[in-house]
């Protein structure tokens, strides 16, 4: 693959919304190696799988021999990105925001090789130049090139205005950062793509706009669709909260899981944007029906919880999730929980988190929806004791497809 294949081979494979002067920018890809960025502010210590298209941006475009630079939003992450939010973002501490970058850099090692050679990438952090600046003297040189009536109308803005949610000054100037931005990154590395999700399309054309009218060089931007599940739920987002890329916060197994029991109807989608397979092969496996899709389902978890965690992991994922579904065992590899015995049913689902209360727990199982050791029970008051264990745990199931080991402690 040459750097040049970039553009055409994240078209095929879904991952373009919008793009800046696309004849300009395919002859600005022919012309060699491009430097791109996303940024990701640290307002939280993993990233989550909303945040994977991005990522897988940024692996396609090392694949193709271009440079991906990671931008970490260390001075940005003091404001707050007012994008896509109605609510004004919980400023953080410096030791907090640290302490995210940190287990941040961690999501991006499975999937980017960092470095100075062909295809490698590198990290920076835009509180280097943010945080030195003197306010006024940006006001002047930056804000002068910045139009309040463009600013209002974008849907950042707009949308929080029209529901009538507060938007703070120190918000307002977030627009005006971003797009510096790509001023520093363009001055500093050569960076001459911001690549991001689509709810920022706004702030990219300004950056790319910013990089023009100081400089006078050519800039360019390509957003991702929002993905959605084909329900229209929100990728990324479970019953249980976020599924997030850091193994301590999500096992392998969970993570598995999660891909195993996306919608039939995302199975193509999102063979094409969440793992490196062929294209051919993605479009054949989404021509399965009926019980086959299933199959295309356990490539789908086990191909992208690989990328993620390994591939040992991964196989070991699906090995439990065939002993756990098929030979009906409980693997040692299920998550786990430990609890004082004996404890009621109810308490058990909720602290497993099979249930996000016990009137919920009451439902699942008059549902006939839980099982004790792969046997339906009846009564969400009865006491599961030490008795109960096989092998020093007992398996608790609520539905097919979640399970989780209850040991005494």
């Amino acid at each position: 693959m040459s750097a040049s294949d970039f553009l055409s081979i994240i078209r095929e494979r879904g991952f373009v919304h919008q793009m800046t002067d696309e004849p300009a920018l395919v002859a600005h890809f022919a012309k060699g190696p491009v430097s791109a960025y996303i940024g990701f502010d640290a307002t939280a210590d993993s990233l989550h799988v909303g945040s994977l298209v991005q990522i897988m941006l940024l692996r396609w475009l090392a694949a193709t021999g271009n440079r991906p630079v990671v931008l970490m939003g260390g001075g940005t992450t003091k404001i707050g990105d007012p994008s896509g939010r109605d609510e004004t973002r919980m400023i953080l501490t410096e030791e907090r925001i640290a302490e995210n970058k940190a287990g941040i850099r961690r999501a991006f090692t499975p999937f980017l090789a960092f470095g100075d050679g062909p295809g490698q990438a590198i990290m920076l952090d835009n509180d280097e130049w943010l945080a030195p600046l003197h306010y006024i003297p940006f006001l002047r040189e930056v804000g002068r090139h910045f139009s309040v009536n463009r600013m209002l109308s974008m849907d950042s803005v707009k949308l929080r205005l029209e529901r009538d949610q507060p938007l703070t000054f120190i918000e307002f100037n977030y627009m005006l950062l971003q797009s510096y931005d790509f001023v520093e990154l363009n001055r500093r590395h050569g960076v001459t793509l911001q690549m991001g999700g689509s709810d920022q399309w706004g702030n990219i054309v300004l950056g790319a706009d910013l990089v023009r009218r100081m400089d006078q060089k050519d800039a360019f931007g390509i957003t991702a669709p929002l993905i959605t599940t084909a329900s229209g739920a929100k990728m990324g987002k479970t019953a249980s909260g976020a599924v997030w890329l850091n193994a301590e916060r999500v096992s392998p197994y969970e993570y598995w899981q999660f891909w195993r029991n996306v919608e039939d109807a995302d199975v193509s989608k999102f063979l094409g944007l969440f793992t490196d397979m062929p294209m051919a092969e993605v479009r054949r496996l989404g021509t399965l029906a009926g019980a086959e899709v299933n199959e295309a389902k356990k490539i789908l978890a086990t191909e992208a919880t690989a990328l993620l965690h390994g591939r040992p992991a991964a196989e070991e994922a699906a090995a439990t999730a065939h002993q756990t579904f098929v030979q009906g065992t409980a693997a040692e590899s299920l998550p786990s929980i430990i609890h004082a015995l004996p404890a009621s049913l109810a308490d058990l689902l909720v602290s497993a988190g099979l249930a996000t209360s016990k009137g919920e727990a009451r439902r699942l199982v008059a549902q006939n929806g839980v099982r004790l050791n792969d046997t339906s029970v009846s009564d969400a008051a009865m006491s599961v004791t030490a008795n109960d264990l096989r092998d020093g745990a007992a398996k608790l199931s609520a539905g097919k497809k979640k399970h989780v080991l209850v040991r005494a402690g």
